[in-house]
């Protein structure tokens, strides 16, 4: 495990407050099969806490390739008490959910076919829907599936994300007007540079989970890492920096090719 410690404090313009880089959580391992397993391993005992601590487990799967072994691995680890599990999706593209981009359908076949036991519930992105009104309407499921301990905002026990080579996470993508939506759970945005629409957690429901585990795997995403964790704040052009838990872990898990360039 590598620990990088920043005791820098920078004005935030996504959320309008300081924001610490103090203790950003690192964890490289030598390939993605070894990132895979690593992050099931500590996806179980994230879900083992929640349980033993409030009797569910809600968590909120990423789309993208990097998660898939993610998801197969966790099929075989016979401890999961799957039936406490609350599994919804942190993004979807705009499509059916059985259409080959859809992050549900990869997750389906990943690991709900897969599985011994079926989950407690299992909230997919209805991506079908027109963009807005998917919103509205899984931000409502969320609202009152997910509880709000301590404020208005739904906390989850763990969110998964993933990083893309131009340092977007979730459906958050540079120089989206989602960035700058704090009133919003899950929005609707046209991504100029995909000509599609996409759903997302904004930052507020992101950074209210317990946990967060951001997975990055592969050398075409070294810069983009690099300039995330090492580089000057800037979330509008690298959206990636923007979460920050409030009151929760945030934990960095990638691979040694995407970890080429970080000072070790």
């Amino acid at each position: 495990m590598t620990t990088t410690e920043n005791s820098n404090s920078e004005r935030d313009p996504v959320r309008g407050r300081q924001r610490s880089r103090s203790s950003d959580n690192i964890v490289i391992q030598p390939n993605r099969n070894q990132l895979a397993d690593t992050a099931a391993s500590m996806i179980l005992a994230a879900s083992i806490i929640s349980i033993a601590q409030r009797g569910v487990f809600t968590i909120a799967l990423a789309g993208g390739s990097t998660p898939g072994p993610v998801y197969e691995r966790l099929t075989t680890l016979a401890e999961i008490d799957w039936p406490r599990w609350h599994i919804f999706w942190s993004d979807e593209r705009c499509v059916p959910p059985t259409h080959a981009d859809s992050n549900y359908r990869m997750a389906r076949e990943s690991l709900l076919d897969q599985l011994p036991r079926a989950p407690g519930a299992v909230s997919r992105l209805p991506g079908e829907l027109p963009p807005q009104e998917a919103a509205h309407v899984y931000e409502e499921a969320i609202r009152e599936s997910v509880a709000a301990p301590d404020s208005n905002i739904p906390r989850f026990d763990l969110v998964l994300l993933g990083m893309g080579d131009d340092g977007h996470t979730a459906s958050l993508f540079p120089g989206s007007p989602a960035l700058n939506n704090t009133k919003d759970l899950v929005v609707a945005d046209f991504v100029s540079k995909l000509t599609a629409n996409r759903l997302s957690f904004t930052y507020p429901l992101i950074n209210a989970a317990r946990h967060v585990l951001i997975l990055v795997s592969g050398s075409s995403k070294a810069g983009a890492l690099s300039s995330a964790l090492n580089g000057p704040y800037r979330p509008l052009e690298l959206p990636v920096q923007g979460v920050q838990p409030v009151d929760g872990q945030l934990r960095w898990l990638v691979d040694a090719g995407a970890a080429q360039n970080l000072n070790q």
